[in-house]
């Protein structure tokens, strides 16, 4: 048990001081108060940065505060001084944006305390060491983002959309809690460290148990189809608050899963679960992305996509990849986010490139077939110097390939430039060498804290087959869609999936068909 203090567990404390000196105060308020909130945002970076030379200088460690059965206990290893320090850097930037934002609103004090006591509370969840510490904290997240998302509370939308996401949410919170209480149980423990120890000795019924409900817990908070359309629904609340939802809060479900990594490799069964529903989801919100005109609502289906892929992680095992995805997700919602307001002016500027290259049938294949041949080289010498990556993590770089021959095909087209082939070509060589050079990265940075990924068995062999001829086959269609995008069956087509197939009004059905009240 560490004998001094951990730094990071100073930095939700720095924003909860901000929140009592006075931030959240109503009425008419010296304009300091705004740059406190800021200045509480900054000093917790600094002492998340601190937090991570701390750990660099003493290793893992935990911290308690209460013993038995009610457990207080935090944790410092790899993952949760980084994680502190991506949430809090994201605080400060939100906070800083929110000061100018908000600057003049009637409720700014309400809205300033109402984000530093959400932010602390995530902070709190990232280096949570214990299920009481873990539950009370994601709950607190919870009713603090409700409340942000009612910031304008005589918006029909927002009541809307904060409703569904406090059924959503706290649904998720209960099977959380059902997942602590069979821990408990079976282990006589909430210490989280001890319960990863114990992940292989005996209770297979009350693992299994446990495991199905934090998954479903996680997806549930990560908006996993088909509970994705609370989360299309929140844009009525301020800028900041997307933000802070789309790059932060969103993560917390795939955070949890990483946490009890230990716990859920054991269910093959789950693993299998996540695999399907994680790439599903990818698929089908990357799908309903691009058929959407508004920005903010195109960003908000790459968050379901991004969550989708990063569960899809998680299934195949790859616990530091998936770490990995939420830090740079986090980073690049975020500024999506607050930059959201210039698109269209940044766009306008645009030079106008002409007419684009249509590819066809046989320029698709040829792309396809030299993306793969490229991948497969370079991934020959990334493993001769490095050794195996395992066939999780080939199958997901194919993946990501995939995704790099639509461009090359475009470069291929008969009437492309020679420039854009050989740029296309070059694209899909970097996307290679940088998926196993951040890859090699996050498993030195993470992969002592976080289990290897597992032998692939029969199930698994099956799964990693799916996932490739699915993402092949979308890749494929995506970079044929200049083929028929003008056929008349197309169009309806369009209409449906921009709607998400319908799926978020059956949703508001079964949970009791939510109507928005009239406004006066």
């Amino acid at each position: 048990m560490a004998a001094t203090l951990p730094l990071t567990l100073l930095a939700p404390i720095t924003l909860l001081i901000a929140v009592a000196f006075g931030v959240g105060r109503q009425g008419r308020r010296p304009r300091f108060l705004p740059w406190i909130s800021e200045i509480s945002a900054l000093m917790a970076l600094l002492l998340s940065i601190a937090g991570i030379w701390q750990f660099s200088q003493h290793g893992p460690s935990d911290f308690a505060v209460l013993q038995g059965i009610m457990l207080i206990k935090f944790r410092v290893d790899s993952v949760s001084v980084v994680m502190v320090a991506i949430v809090a850097f994201i605080a400060w930037i939100v906070m800083r944006y929110s000061r100018s934002y908000l600057d003049g609103e009637r409720n700014e004090g309400k809205f300033h305390c109402l984000m530093l006591t959400t932010l602390a509370a995530a902070l709190i969840f990232v280096q949570s060491g214990s299920l009481a510490v873990l539950i009370l904290s994601t709950i607190g997240v919870g009713f603090g983002l409700k409340r942000l998302l009612l910031f304008y509370p005589e918006r029909p939308e927002a009541q809307r959309a904060a409703l569904k996401f406090a059924y959503v949410w706290h649904g998720g919170d209960a099977a959380l809690v059902l997942a602590g209480v069979v821990l408990f149980v079976a282990f006589g423990t909430s210490d989280i460290t001890v319960l990863a120890a114990h992940a292989e000795s005996g209770h297979p019924f009350a693992l299994n148990l446990a495991v199905a409900l934090l998954v479903i817990s996680a997806s549930f908070k990560t908006a996993l189809f088909p509970l994705h359309g609370w989360l299309t629904e929140v844009m009525e609340a301020p800028t900041p608050v997307s933000a802070l939802l789309h790059a932060g809060i969103i993560n917390s479900g795939g955070v949890m899963l990483i946490t009890f990594a230990n716990l859920i490799q054991q269910s093959p069964g789950v693993m299998a679960l996540l695999v399907m529903v994680g790439g599903f989801t990818a698929i089908f919100g990357a799908a309903v992305m691009l058929t959407q005109a508004a920005i903010k609502t195109a960003l908000a289906w790459s968050t379901v996509s991004q969550m989708g892929f990063m569960m899809l992680q998680c299934g195949l095992g790859l616990w530091p990849l998936a770490l990995l995805h939420i830090v740079a997700h986090s980073l690049y919602k975020a500024h999506a986010f607050l930059s959201a307001g210039g698109a269209i002016a940044a766009v306008a500027e645009l030079r106008r490139p002409g007419p684009v290259a249509v590819p066809s049938l046989m320029a698709v294949l040829r792309s396809f077939a030299l993306a793969i041949v490229l991948y497969a080289a370079i991934a020959v010498v990334f493993t001769s110097l490095a050794g195996y990556k395992g066939a999780q993590s080939l199958t997901l770089g194919a993946i990501l390939i995939f995704g790099v021959a639509y461009l090359v095909a475009q470069g291929l087209a008969d009437t492309a430039p020679k420039e854009l082939t050989r740029r296309t070509v070059l694209a899909s060589v970097a996307v290679a060498v940088a998926y196993f050079f951040f890859q090699e990265i996050a498993v030195r940075i993470w992969g002592a804290a976080l289990p290897p990924a597992p032998f692939p068995g029969p199930l698994e062999w099956a799964l990693i087959v799916l996932a490739l001829i699915s993402f092949g086959l979308i890749a494929l269609a995506q970079a044929l869609f200049p083929l028929w995008a003008h056929h008349p069956a197309t169009t309806g087509l369009r209409v449906h999936i921009a709607n998400g197939l319908y799926l978020n009004a059956l949703l508001d059905k079964a949970l009791g068909g939510f109507r928005a009240p009239r406004s006066d």
